[in-house]
């Protein structure tokens, strides 16, 4: 333990760049927030071996080390994705899933990893027939973990680290305790009361078992330590298939849920083929369903032909075009997306040509669609996200999530971490591809991108590896980032720093203080629904009321000539470490 302890208090000491974030507001409540000025401008960071781009700096300076001392970038991820576990707790950890994609730059290729559970044994139709929807909290909604079995197989394909080593850095953290960031105790406010009735998340998450910890407060969660101790000592298979697994089954159980220890013992995370679209010179890459990463390829699509640099940055015409993509894009994803094994419509379909085009005209230059139906012919879904690159070319996406705010928040007493509540990306409607059953995969939010850009060879090289959390909001903010630097000729820090919006559902849309008022009200005139994001959506319980998971905070690493060009969003306590 000591040899951990001296590894982290290196980790905080050592030289770094940083890129540190606080945050633009969003639209129509930031004077309640109290927010930095409109011309507040995080610059992007210049690296010239290795970075890692995360929402909190106590990650980035962990995976930064890890790159230091010879490892890759594949080790940096793990590395960082561990400690985010406990500095960011309401969103990601252990009890979650992930998502991955990885270029090896030895190949030459981009590969994907799917590190997302499924609905347990126990879980059937008939149990949740007489529900409009699965619960978004409590033990029903608990579904089987994968992120530790997807660090973990990340790491023994293409490592060079063991994994007890990868959570070194987060052992020590929750061991010895850091002190909570403001934005971060600002957020962990807002869900007090997720997770005040479960006994285990009152004493594992709130301070005395009575309240959230304040700005600058430190936090210790010994239990978790032990939890990741016993992971480093006897391998991920004390999880799946082992003592950890079948305490969180049983009390899963006992608290209503439907997991099973068989469950555990069968999972594994498993290795994807990524899908992309080109736009101009670049090839955007999402990993296939279950998740929503084949609504920005399809967006993409359809927006292809307009000259969109004609319209100019966030305008009418812009915004309008975007927005109406969006809405064409997920009415597909609703219908047709969820688990790959029970889907009647494959992604090449909905990206096909001839489907495009179909989409495509149902755009109307001046005039927002009321309502988006999926397309008929086709049939005769909270969160971190980091980036890491090294010295050799290799480059890591990697998003990993609990779905909602502390997921389920549901604390296995003793273990020190949530479960997630992904079940609520199963459906109760019979017939489509999440409908509630035994093992069937949830749609998934949570989406890493990737993009390659074709050489004077013909050849598709790594040029960007980004993502952005916030729920639904992802594809929509993978598409507007992309943009923005391939169009719009931002860097990365720019790109992610750019005012967004977001639509919810309907005409609704939320527009981020920036966009011009004389821009949202010609948008009204021609039928949307400007919305406080607050107001607008019934998926709040992924939300709370920050702007930083509101309108999704990102992080971004773009291929230089030589080396990399790093950014974090200036929504979230987001640092770029470099070296």
């Amino acid at each position: 333990m000591r040899a951990i302890t001296r590894f982290v208090l290196w980790t905080l000491g050592v030289t770094i760049v940083l890129a540190l974030a606080a945050g633009t507001a969003g639209y129509s409540f930031r004077a309640a927030q109290g927010e930095m000025p409109d011309n507040y401008q995080a610059n992007a960071v210049y690296v010239p071996n290795g970075v890692v781009t995360t929402s909190q700096p106590l990650a980035s300076q962990a995976g930064l080390a890890v790159l230091q001392r010879g490892g890759n970038a594949i080790d940096a991820a793990v590395t960082a994705a561990a400690v985010l576990s406990v500095v960011e707790p309401y969103m990601t950890g252990i009890g979650g899933d992930m998502f991955a994609m990885v270029w090896l730059e030895k190949e030459q290729r981009l590969v994907g990893i799917n590190g997302s559970g499924h609905a347990g044994a126990l879980m059937t139709l008939d149990k949740v027939a007489d529900r409009a929807r699965v619960p978004d909290e409590g033990a029903r909604s608990i579904t089987l973990p994968g992120a530790l079995s997807g660090w973990a197989t990340l790491l023994e394909a293409h490592g060079t680290i063991s994994l007890a080593e990868a959570l070194a850095p987060a052992i020590a953290l929750a061991e010895q305790g850091f002190p909570v960031s403001a934005t971060t105790a600002a957020e962990w406010a807002l869900f007090e009361s997720k997770v005040s009735w479960d006994a285990g998340a009152r004493v594992t998450f709130l301070v005395d078992g009575e309240r959230t910890p304040g700005v600058g407060e430190w936090f210790r969660n010994a239990d978790y330590a032990n939890t990741l101790k016993l992971i480093a000592r006897e391998g991920v298979q004390v999880m799946y298939g082992g003592e950890l697994g079948e305490r969180i089954a049983a009390r899963v159980q006992e608290l209503g849920g439907y997991l099973t220890a068989a469950d555990f013992a069968r999972y594994v995370a498993r290795w994807v083929e990524p899908l992309s679209v080109d736009y101009k010179a670049y090839r955007l890459w999402e990993l296939p369903p279950n998740g929503q990463g084949v609504a920005a390829l399809e967006m993409l699509k359809i927006l292809e032909p307009f000259d969109l640099a004609a319209m100019q940055h966030n305008s009418v015409e812009y915004l309008h075009h975007l927005i109406e993509a969006k809405k064409l894009a997920y009415a597909d994803l609703e219908h047709f997306v969820g688990d790959p094994e029970f889907m009647q419509v494959s992604p090449e379909q909905l990206l096909s040509e001839q489907a495009i085009a179909r989409r495509r005209a149902h755009i109307e230059p001046d005039q927002a669609m009321r309502h988006a139906d999926p397309d008929p012919s086709l049939t005769a879904s909270e969160t971190t996200y980091l980036s890491t690159a090294d010295s050799e070319g290799n480059m890591v996406s990697l998003i990993n999530s609990l779905a909602g705010s502390f997921g389920s928040g549901v604390v296995v007493p003793g273990t020190g971490f949530a479960l997630q509540n992904r079940g609520v990306g199963l459906s109760v409607q019979p017939g489509r591809a999440n409908t509630v059953a035994p093992g069937r995969k949830p749609f998934h939010t949570i989406i890493p991108g990737f993009v390659t850009k074709e050489d004077a060879h013909g050849r598709q090289r790594p040029w960007l590896s980004f993502g952005i959390v916030g729920g639904p909001q992802q594809p929509q903010a993978h598409v507007q980032v992309l943009l923005n630097m391939v169009v719009f000729g931002m860097d990365v820090q720019q790109a992610l720093d750019a005012p967004r919006f977001r639509h919810w559902e309907g005409n609704s849309v939320s527009f981020e203080q920036g966009i011009p008022e004389e821009t949202v009200d010609r948008l009204m005139s021609m039928g949307h629904a400007p919305q406080n994001p607050v107001l607008a959506t019934a998926h709040s319980f992924f939300l709370g009321n920050s702007r930083g998971l509101t309108f999704g905070g990102g992080q971004a690493v773009m291929k230089a000539n030589r080396g990399y060009v790093a950014g974090s969003d200036s929504r979230r306590d987001g640092a770029a470490a470099a070296h």
